[in-house]
């Protein structure tokens, strides 16, 4: 039994997936207690070794989704096919609905904005202006639509009172940055990113599509390459006059603990440039030292470094600290 890999996948199925996705957290909580399984897995490199990415990679192969015992036949006679997967593909989960816990943040910033996603994927949470919120306070919706009207796509979000948005931003420039970004306008690429949507969330995978669509329309600035060499690349290619925000969503993880303190010491050298960071608890250590409150298994969301709200991992929720 490998027990790196038993508590990493313990720990998902009672934290990430309980609640959440029933699937993920009886394959998930089984694999915990399955020798064989596990010792597979603990052949990975540590970054391949996440369920999120093996789950993904089996069930784009055509793996039996529901119970775990066909699931588990079919991953050991297909081991082979589901490695080349995972050590070619990564998680790069684009989740449109992200925007509803920036928006309290945005629509507060003056002027034109110029956002700058590190880790974009495709893209698709650069346009918090071009899609629908319906914020939930208590019972009180907030509805709030772009200039010409309702959008494809429509976020649901629950909110403490004191920070719901009242506008969108008004969005000058668009740009990101990834290892290997995504072409919004190719299917096959898109594919993978609704392969990554975790099962049971029809509701999200059609989010993506809705938001994919959006994006392919007009597509954002996307460069490939290293966060630490880019980021500085792209604030200087932001129009004149703009108010560059550079903004993360569960991204930083796949950094080691080195990279993660550069690319902190990076961002918070650029004193005109606001940073928005929204990152499980344990990412940034300067910000969960910050933290009080029982963070459990959401996001913190930072600003400039400064923690002020717990988020829901897929948008879904925002109560301010």
């Amino acid at each position: 039994m490998d027990e790196q890999v038993a508590a990493a996948y313990r720990r998902f199925a009672d934290v990430e997936a309980r609640g959440v996705s029933e699937m993920y957290f009886k394959w998930a909580g089984a694999i915990a207690d399955d020798s064989e399984v596990t010792d597979l897995i603990g052949q990975l490199p540590g970054i391949k070794r996440q369920p999120n990415l093996v789950f993904a990679a089996a069930r784009h192969l055509g793996a039996p989704e529901g119970p775990y015992d066909p699931f588990r036949s079919w991953l050991l006679s297909n081991w082979s096919s589901v490695t080349a997967v995972v050590q070619t593909r990564s998680t790069q989960t684009n989740e449109a609905a992200r925007c509803a816990v920036l928006l309290p943040i945005l629509s507060r910033l003056d002027g034109d904005l110029a956002l700058i996603e590190a880790g974009a994927s495709a893209g698709l949470a650069l346009y918090p202006d071009r899609y629908s919120y319906r914020y939930d306070a208590g019972g009180t919706i907030t509805e709030l639509d772009p200039d010409d009207g309702r959008s494809r796509v429509i976020i649901s979000c629950t909110i403490d009172s004191g920070s719901v948005p009242t506008r969108l931003p008004n969005i000058a420039w668009r740009a990101g940055v990834d290892l290997n970004p995504i072409d919004a306008r190719d299917p096959e690429q898109l594919n993978w990113l609704e392969t990554l949507v975790w099962p049971e969330h029809d509701e999200r995978r059609q989010r993506l599509r809705d938001a994919a669509t959006i994006a392919a329309a007009d597509p954002p600035h996307l460069v490939q390459g290293d966060l630490l060499e880019k980021i500085p690349e792209l604030i200087d290619e932001a129009p004149t006059g703009s108010h560059v925000v550079v903004f993360h969503s569960a991204v930083l993880n796949y950094l080691s603990l080195d990279k993660r303190e550069a690319f902190v010491e990076l961002v918070s050298s650029f004193p005109s440039v606001t940073w928005i960071s929204n990152e499980g608890p344990g990412v940034i250590p300067t910000v969960i030292s910050q933290v009080d409150a029982e963070v459990g298994g959401k996001a913190i969301l930072a600003v400039n470094g400064r923690p002020v709200a717990l988020t829901g991992p897929h948008g879904q929720s925002y109560q301010a600290l």
